[in-house]
């Protein structure tokens, strides 16, 4: 069954991922990852996407963006599939892509769930039993949005901004986020929206829009 067509308006908050081939690994080492992080800051800035959570695991990464023009999700995904294969070549030779097949793609179409989603991205070190805590894992946004660590890659959407009126309530309103972990139900809806490529919206609820 062919995949939706993605047609994202400006203003759109986007859950983006993408696998290496096969499985394969998509980062030798710390410089592959520097490297990678260095590309998807000066891609999102080219392509209109503000980055707002991130990580790097072996061989796949999460991206939470909001894109500012339509679609502009896509041209970041094209430079950076483009720039790391690239690199890739050169530093180890060898040809073709690195990338299994197109991107995934969720539209974070509530507010309720945007929180959520950047939760799901930051733990993500610590489903795979990397790390005890995301703040032990260098590879992600937490330590920016939850520790207040510099970090240039990162735009904080307003949902985030508004758990607090200053950095330091925010941040520590964001920590407390993370002492309740993320419920089985929220886990596999982000996973099946991701998956197909689906809205992540909130569910409606029948009995209240029933005509009478």
């Amino acid at each position: 069954m062919p995949r939706p067509l993605r047609n994202y308006p400006p203003g759109s908050c986007l859950h983006l991922t993408q696998r290496g081939d096969n499985g394969r690994a998509i980062f030798n080492d710390d410089e592959e990852r520097h490297g990678f992080l260095d590309l998807l800051k000066e891609h999102s800035v080219k392509s209109s996407c503000d980055i707002h959570a991130y990580v790097l695991m072996s061989n796949h990464f999460h991206l939470l963006v909001s894109i500012r023009e339509q679609n502009s999700q896509a041209s970041l995904m094209k430079s950076l599939a483009q720039r790391t294969a690239l690199w890739r070549h050169v530093r180890w030779g060898g040809s073709g892509t690195m990338w299994d097949k197109r991107y995934h793609s969720s539209q974070i179409d509530s507010s309720a769930y945007l929180l959520m989603c950047q939760r799901y991205i930051e733990l993500n070190p610590v489903r795979a039993g990397m790390v005890d805590f995301p703040g032990g894992y260098k590879w992600s946004s937490y330590r920016g949005n939850a520790e207040g660590y510099a970090d240039g890659l990162l735009c904080p959407h307003a949902v985030y901004l508004g758990l607090g009126s200053d950095d330091e309530t925010r941040r520590q309103a964001y920590r407390a986020l993370f002492d309740m972990p993320l419920a089985e139900k929220d886990l596999e809806r982000i996973r099946f929206a991701i998956k197909g490529d689906a809205a992540l919206r909130k569910p409606v609820n029948r009995c209240q829009t029933r005509r009478v």
